[in-house]
């Protein structure tokens, strides 16, 4: 198998214990019907002998009720199912000591979110949204977070399932896995630079280029994983490290802000630092004018 782009279930199969993934299992867990988010993909399951959640990307289904909602496109209907599956998470673990809450496993293929006229009106946004805010809260609540990156990760879908994880790790570019925030195409039409250009760009600068060799760069990931034999090993490890860190009060070398530690030191954004520096003094400088008010 020289991908595992648009396998989102199969490889929940290759990483949680055998057997053990009950899909929409979880406590307290309920749908509006039952073919809800058929793109989405949430259960329960044991990784070491250990609960967990797992969302996944079912990039084979298809959902009739948002025709724009395939290929593992995340739609309003699937951001507020994987939403719902990380709030009954933390509900269901919320008197539990931080060594004994459950990991959220997130396994990410996505294309990008559902763009079309329809879910822009109801609030694909809001539900989007809802999710990362969700995750957001599962980690700062003690739940181990942890993104695998199976094949593409790009745009908003990537910002709301995954971005908010302790840690992400991807499979290498040898797989075919994409990551970028847009499509060179789509970043041509919006600063309106030529493909050429970008093109250009994309083989040296990071923030172009959508190979996860450039993201691991910027420390936008934590490792990049050569086959899949390996992919269990490394979420057992770092799930037993999250943990660790946590136990320890050391969640600032986690999510997004271990991250921007982690590519300063890799050299990929070493002027991140000095900015967030000088726009937390210049709000420091104007703040009593504005909190009291």
């Amino acid at each position: 198998m020289e991908t595992l782009m648009g396998q989102g279930r199969a490889a929940i199969d290759m990483l949680v214990d055998p057997d053990s993934f009950q899909e929409n299992q979880l406590p307290a867990f309920t749908l509006p019907c039952e073919d809800y988010g058929p793109g989405a993909v949430v259960g329960s399951a044991q990784l070491g002998g250990r609960t967990c959640t797992v969302i996944a990307n079912d990039a084979m289904a298809f959902n009739p009720r948002f025709p724009v909602v395939y290929a593992g496109i995340i739609g309003l209907e699937e951001a507020y199912k994987m939403a719902r599956a990380v709030y009954c998470s933390i509900a269901a673990d919320a008197n539990k000591p931080i060594a004994d809450k459950r990991t959220l496993l997130l396994i990410v293929d996505t294309p990008g979110n559902g763009p079309g006229k329809v879910e822009e009106i109801i609030g694909m946004n809001k539900a989007t949204g809802a999710y990362q805010l969700a995750l957001a809260e599962a980690r700062k609540a003690g739940h181990p977070v942890i993104a695998l990156v199976i094949g593409r990760a790009i745009s908003g879908a990537f910002l709301c399932h995954g971005l908010q994880a302790d840690r992400i790790l991807s499979l290498s570019s040898k797989f075919n896995t994409m990551i970028h925030v847009m499509p060179l195409t789509s970043i041509a039409r919006i600063t309106r630079q030529s493909l050429e250009r970008l093109s250009e760009l994309a083989t040296s600068n990071p923030v172009f280029a959508a190979g996860p060799q450039f993201f691991y760069h910027l420390g936008g990931i934590e490792q990049q994983i050569d086959e899949l034999d390996q992919m269990r090993d490394a979420l057992l490890q770092h799930m037993t490290e999250i943990r660790a860190l946590k136990c320890e009060g050391q969640q600032h070398l986690l999510g997004p802000e271990g991250r921007g530690r982690l590519g300063f030191h890799r050299g990929g954004r070493k002027i991140r630092t000095a900015v967030q520096a000088l726009m937390q003094q210049q709000f420091e400088d104007v703040a009593e004018r504005y909190i009291q008010a």
